[in-house]
């Protein structure tokens, strides 16, 4: 009987995508892939470190793998394992320690995957982070909807943040090898390509190239296909790449853009790369130039010295924006960072205040923006799973759809127009009268 494996994955789709990665080696040596919860041989963890929570969820999993198979060989990889690589290998029960580079070399690292005595560290130190190890994932395991790693690591230094730390610099996939690649997940069948990395829109710089080129490139190749960012930086979604996304229907026609606060002052804190000032220019052009153009923003509240009146700036101004949702994030200290050392902590419970704010609005835009798109045609992506007679999608700016399942609709473009909201996150009913004959 093949031995048996289980994953969990902490944090952004990076990690998702970097584990399902390390997934397909085992399946590829004979392992037999069990959920979590289940018991199995060996648990992987793949960790993410931007919050407190994270660190702390870090172990509570820890724990929980070796309830199930107290005699499991337990590996910690990821982010937190290449900032903390000590702090870990002192769980209990946890067998190795994989830093950034390591996490897709365990199998040169460990001939057999027995209980260790000592915690093994396998970690490369930050400043030798230099090469690329391209990954991919599906979600839910079906063909439908692909996220494809072509950046890691960062060059910025934003005070609150400890990703360039735990994944280096900046690097890219080599642009030929991208296309080979994004031209094999066609052929495999999936309709919707996300682009991620640590700082998507930094792609290219060690090839003498960016992102627009590459994104031009890929979406002249013949298929049914389309390509979303998962997130760019302000400073680094450029006219040219507007005006692509404007120009094919091949560009999903949505943004997922870090604002981090509304505040100057604040973002002059944190070190951002843009003004106040660009980031509303931007968003402004942005919706002028691409009709029903779904924009995300990251937000942080409650970072050292933001008062009151900084964030009622931050508010104000993000209310003043058209955009279609929040991604809010409540400030944490990070050690390592400059903001650690910065006075004028704010209270925890006034951050949790303030993120209960932004989290509000956040619902107020989302469903404003759905009702935006009633009545109007749009291009819908659904997926495989069948809920109590129902499928669920994407439309191409990112609006959570909903229709009676129709088994012929899998993977496939459906155009379709929209004709109301249901509940509070931004579904969409294809056919209200539909649902009343269903169940």
């Amino acid at each position: 009987m093949s031995s048996k494996v289980a994953f969990h994955t902490l944090g952004c789709k990076l990690n998702f995508t970097e584990t399902s990665t390390i997934g397909s080696q085992f399946l590829e040596r004979g392992f037999r892939i069990v959920d979590f919860k289940d018991q199995a041989d060996i648990y992987v963890i793949n960790t993410c470190t931007v919050t407190y929570n994270a660190d702390k969820e870090c172990r509570q999993v820890v724990r929980r793998a070796l309830r199930q198979n107290p005699n499991a060989f337990v590996a910690v990889t990821g982010c937190y394992a290449q900032l903390k690589p000590d702090e870990i290998s002192s769980i209990d029960g946890v067998d190795a320690v994989l830093g950034s580079n390591e996490k897709f070399k365990i199998f040169s690292l460990f001939s057999d995957f027995s209980k260790q005595e000592l915690s093994c560290i396998h970690v490369t130190p930050t400043e030798d982070l230099d090469s690329f190890n391209s990954s991919f994932s599906s979600e839910n395991s079906t063909r439908t909807r692909a996220f494809f790693k072509i950046q890691d690591g960062c060059d910025y230094t934003c005070t609150f943040c400890t990703i360039p730390l735990a994944r280096g610099k900046s690097r890219s996939l080599n642009p030929d090898e991208l296309h080979a690649q994004f031209l094999q997940m066609i052929e495999s069948g999936y309709k919707e390509i996300i682009l991620t990395g640590v700082n998507v829109g930094d792609y290219g710089k060690r090839f003498q190239t960016d992102l627009h080129n590459v994104l031009t490139k890929i979406v002249s190749s013949d298929g049914d296909f389309r390509i979303r960012i998962s997130s760019i930086e302000p400073n680094l979604l450029t006219d040219d790449i507007l005006k692509l996304t404007r120009d094919s229907e091949k560009m999903c026609n949505h943004f997922h853009i870090p604002l981090q606060s509304g505040s100057g002052r604040i973002l002059g804190m944190m070190q951002r790369r843009y003004s106040k000032d660009h980031f509303e220019n931007l968003i402004n052009k942005a919706n002028e130039m691409i009709p029903d153009l779904g924009i995300g923003i990251d937000v942080i509240v409650g970072f050292p010295g933001e008062s009151e009146e900084d964030f009622l700036e931050t508010y104000n101004f993000l209310n003043s924006l058209q955009f279609s949702y929040l991604h809010v994030f409540t400030y944490s200290e990070r050690s390592n960072t400059k903001a650690i050392l910065m006075p004028d902590s704010v209270e925890i419970v006034e951050r949790k205040r303030r993120n209960n704010m932004l989290r509000i609005l956040s619902d107020k835009k989302k469903n404003y923006f759905c009702n935006q798109t009633l009545n109007k045609n749009e291009r819908v992506l659904f997926e495989h799973e069948n809920h109590d007679g129902f499928m669920y999608g994407w439309t191409s700016n990112y609006v959570r759809t909903k229709s009676i399942f129709d088994e012929s609709r899998i993977n496939q473009f459906s155009n379709i127009q929209l004709k109301a909201v249901d509940g509070n996150f931004c579904t969409i009913i294809e056919k209200q009268e539909q649902f009343n004959n269903v169940g």
